[in-house]
């Protein structure tokens, strides 16, 4: 009976790992490259990362933490006109941020551009390689198409010594952008197109932010990162779907310089609902300005994930939550927003709030009298204690929760109501104060001194609780409302040519001005989080100075919970 119900445990195990971690344990169990797991994020300088690579870290720096191996951080610096320095600090801030530590291995597709060339000339030399003279439209033209082969370059029999010459040429400078390419020699009638003679060089006159102008010829990607892990002694070479129909090229290259050779593996890559995931028009949003920048809260970037108030372990729990697969899918942003939502309720101190302003004065408690009532910090964790918020005779509540003509399920503010101030009082709304337009804009009061704390020595109930901030000693804010950054949930649904800005969400910031808050926000450290009770959770921004405090909203609450404190639980 022991010995069953040690298979049924080892099968369960096995049911619950990733077909990736299949993979490897089955590697490891074989002796497979002496039992070692070693991967590498590879990214290219080219934008700042977004949730999508933050999938990718995580899922390489966690094997090879599962594994007890290594993982890489090797930046694709293959097209200088693209990269830029900026982009690689970026990235090490973002890995790091997110809780990983690539040690002493950081490496650059770029540490190794003498050596590829040397790889490159060994494939002329031994005819998988000639220099092609043909313009690129030329090249697309000949590689034919899915249901016809392609048709052979007319100097792909030129001879070796002359291809040798020719490239030794192209790396001297002797040539112009677009003069003539390397490829390589595979097969024309392939039904993979990506094998139809594919380029491994183009010539490029740009000036390059690690080796400056030492090079005018850089590879293609597809011929370079194979090289790249195997000179790193990569085991399991981890890519996104889309390079699944490469892998047979990948495995060529390596093939024919017979040196170590990784496995390729591919896993669907991250698509969200409400946004998009391309550097290429995450870029457009920032050039044309439609967003602030890289790091605008609105942003699927790391760094704008960040700046809304995101944690690193909210991201590494989703990524864990939504899994790795084989087949591409739409995650709901909802998984996101639940992840950051379920981190902060442990975390992040409860203060009060007041968004949209309206004044509120007790007329029978005595004017200039304050007092320090005690609030908790967090329910969740009493570690946390408790805080000391003020009470005067004017208040600030919010507009929200005062109605003059309450239906019936209107469980807080209205003429001849009572509520429950949170921490505070039973108050009573006894008259209302309106502009010469009719606006409602302050509401008077009295109060019940024997409800302190909240509840009636007389068992009188109340069905609404709502927060409230002391005018006196309030904080005047800007809090900025964050919502979807597309109006539409599938940004692929978008038909090929239609401008897909045109789905942009035009309600995805709202600005507040002149919130109220509690005093003890006064204080607030740069990127602090807090729960504002019954309005979310939120950030302080890095737009904040001294004299006007700025706070993002990471996340609104869950409705449940909200229902749940209308009715004054």
């Amino acid at each position: 009976m022991e010995t069953n119900h040690t298979d049924a445990k080892a099968r369960d195990e096995a049911r619950s790992l990733n077909f990736i971690e299949q993979i490897i344990e089955r590697d490891i169990a074989a002796g497979k490259n002496g039992g070692r797991v070693h991967t590498r994020f590879p990214p290219e300088p080219n934008g700042y990362l977004h949730i999508g690579h933050a999938k990718s870290i995580c899922l390489n720096f966690g094997l090879a933490k599962k594994y007890g191996g290594k993982c890489n951080l090797r930046f694709d610096d293959t097209n200088p006109t693209k990269e830029d320095v900026e982009y690689v600090d970026s990235i090490m801030e973002d890995v790091r941020w997110l809780g990983f530590d690539w040690e002493d291995r950081l490496f650059y597709a770029s540490d190794f551009f003498e050596q590829i060339y040397q790889f490159s000339e060994k494939l002329i030399l031994d005819g998988k390689a000639y220099i092609d003279e043909q313009t690129l439209e030329q090249i697309r033209a000949g590689r034919g198409t899915l249901t016809e082969a392609g048709s052979n370059s007319p100097y792909r029999d030129r001879p070796i010594d002359e291809s040798l010459s020719l490239f030794r040429r192209m790396r001297s400078g002797e040539f112009p952008d677009g003069k003539m390419v390397l490829r390589a020699k595979i097969d024309m009638a392939s039904p993979n197109m990506n094998l139809r003679d594919p380029l491994l060089y183009r010539i490029r006159h740009a000036s390059h932010h690690r080796t400056g102008d030492k090079w005018c010829i850089y590879p293609m990607y597809d011929w370079m990162h194979g090289q790249n892990d195997s000179l790193e002694g990569i085991t399991h070479s981890i890519c996104t779907l889309e390079f699944e129909n490469h892998r047979p090229l990948y495995d060529w290259c390596i093939e024919q310089l017979g040196i170590h050779h990784p496995q390729q593996i591919e896993f669907a890559r991250l698509n969200l609902t409400y946004t998009v995931m391309s550097k290429r028009k995450l870029l457009e949003l920032v050039e044309a300005k439609h967003v602030s920048g890289w790091d605008d809260p609105r942003m699927p970037t790391i760094c704008g994930l960040r700046r809304r108030g995101y944690t690193p372990e909210s991201l590494r729990a989703f990524c864990e939550r939504i899994g790795v697969a084989k087949f591409n899918s739409l995650v709901e942003m909802e998984w996101l927003e639940q992840a950051i939502r379920e981190d902060l309720n442990k975390r992040a101190p409860r203060v009060m709030g007041v968004l949209n302003p309206l004044k509120v004065v007790i007329d029978n408690y005595p004017e200039g009298q304050v007092e320090q009532l005690e609030a908790i910090n967090n329910p969740e964790d009493a570690s946390y204690g408790t805080r000391q918020v003020p009470f005067s005779r004017e208040l600030y509540i919010e507009q929200s929760d005062f109605m003059e003509d309450p239906p019936k399920k209107f469980f807080r503010l209205g003429p001849g109501r009572e509520v429950r101030l949170r921490y505070a009082y039973f108050v009573k709304c006894v008259d209302v104060v309106k502009d010469a337009a009719g606006n409602v804009i302050e509401l008077r009061c009295t109060y019940d001194p024997a409800t302190r704390g909240g509840n009636a020595p007389d068992g009188r109930k109340v069905q609404g609780t709502i927060h409230w901030v002391s005018a006196p000693q309030a904080v005047d804010a800007e809090v900025r409302l964050y919502d979807r950054l597309l109006s539409i949930p599938d940004a692929g649904a978008i038909p090929e040519g239609e401008d897909w800005k045109k789905y942009l969400n035009p309600n995805s910031l709202q600005v507040l001005a002149g919130c109220k808050l509690e005093p003890s926000l006064a204080t607030a450290a740069p990127m602090a989080k807090f729960q504002f009770e019954r309005n979310g959770y939120f950030c302080l921004d890095k737009d904040s100075t001294e004299n006007q405090l700025v706070f993002n909203r990471t996340v609104t609450l869950k409705d449940s919970w909200a229902k749940v404190q209308s009715k004054g639980d």
